[in-house]
């Protein structure tokens, strides 16, 4: 199992790598320079010489390419051209919103999709098998922000059952641990804080939660369906061993490694997802931060978000590769 994380974590450090090389050939690749946001368009040519020097864009490539992947593994990402407030300290503030609504809309989709999954793959045919592919196919095809913008008109506007926007009920004072609102109350014991902070979150969750429950739910199905036909289930079935045991055991251990895998990918992407369902819920997290970034061309904002994105995308698929090993261990000698 050594071995097999070793070599993992080398893969880690030569995707990150290229990552950075990506980042920089898309920083120098801005058009006119990065230095031409940075100035008025009727700045002299003295001021664009005087601050491409100060950023150091006279220096050569490997020189630039060296100072920036230098800043990036202290995260020191410069300060934003939107806000005047460094990057670093932005993503930290907003960051806890964007990891709580995606935490909870991956809670959603897990609870809700593999057993439902298993339940469609187990009564294949049934009306509970169409009901599950027909919605699934449904989640799929409807766009987050329209889900989102549908479930506050219908659940918080017209029928007030749920908050429509931000985080807390303004007024509504708590303290501060980790930055996760629901966490941060159980911790502290402030459970008027823990409720209203999970009805602010219950909407965008699920309306971020839609997509991957519907992927999850597929992949369940479609991957029991291939595990019950296998040999050792129906030998297992026909030793009498108990239900349970052939389900947990034989079924949905084996089952399980595809559905880890799209699992995985479906993290990244709740990222991208979340920038769409904070703007339309105002949450306040990076979501919102990238939004004003891309209207206002702030690149160091955008190059920021990137890279954290990025990073999380690959540690999570490096977790889930690490995953493989425990669920089937056939998996460390192969690879």
């Amino acid at each position: 199992m050594l071995r097999y994380t070793v070599k993992r974590l080398l893969q880690l450090a030569v995707a990150l790598l290229g990552l950075s090389l990506l980042l920089f050939a898309w920083f120098k690749a801005l058009p006119g320079g990065p230095e031409n946001r940075m100035l008025p368009d009727n700045a002299t040519d003295q001021q664009r010489e005087a601050l491409r020097q100060a950023l150091g864009l006279d220096e050569p490539i490997w020189s630039q390419y060296g100072e920036f992947l230098s800043r990036m593994v202290h995260l020191d990402f410069g300060t934003s051209l939107s806000s005047g407030r460094p990057i670093g300290t932005e993503l930290a503030e907003r960051l806890p919103a964007t990891i709580e609504l995606s935490m909870w809309a991956i809670v959603i989709a897990v609870g809700i999709g593999i057993p439902l999954g298993y339940l469609a793959a187990r009564r294949r045919g049934t009306w509970l098998d169409f009901g599950a592919v027909a919605g699934s196919l449904v989640g799929i095809c409807i766009p987050v922000f329209f889900l989102a913008a549908m479930l506050k008109v219908v659940f918080a506007q017209e029928l007030g059952w749920l908050p429509t926007t931000f985080r807390l009920s303004p007024g509504l004072t708590y303290t501060e641990i980790t930055g996760l609102r629901v966490l941060d109350g159980l911790l502290t014991g402030e459970f008027d804080v823990v409720w209203d902070a999970a009805r602010h979150l219950m909407l965008p969750a699920i309306a971020l939660a839609s997509i991957p429950l519907a992927v999850i739910v597929r992949i369940t199905r479609a991957s029991v369906l291939e595990v019950v036909g296998e040999d050792y289930v129906r030998t297992a079935d026909a030793k009498g061993l108990k239900q349970t045991t052939i389900r947990g055991r034989h079924i949905m251990k084996n089952a399980m490694l595809p559905i880890v895998t799209v699992i995985g990918l479906l993290l990244g992407s709740l990222f991208a997802g979340a920038v769409l369902t904070e703007s339309v819920f105002a949450f306040g997290g990076i979501g919102s931060f990238v939004y004003q970034a891309t209207t206002e061309r702030d690149y160091p904002a955008l190059m920021g978000f990137i890279l954290v994105i990025a990073v999380s995308y690959v540690v999570l698929n490096l977790i889930v590769d690490l995953s493989y090993g425990f669920l089937d261990p056939r998996v460390r000698v192969r690879k």
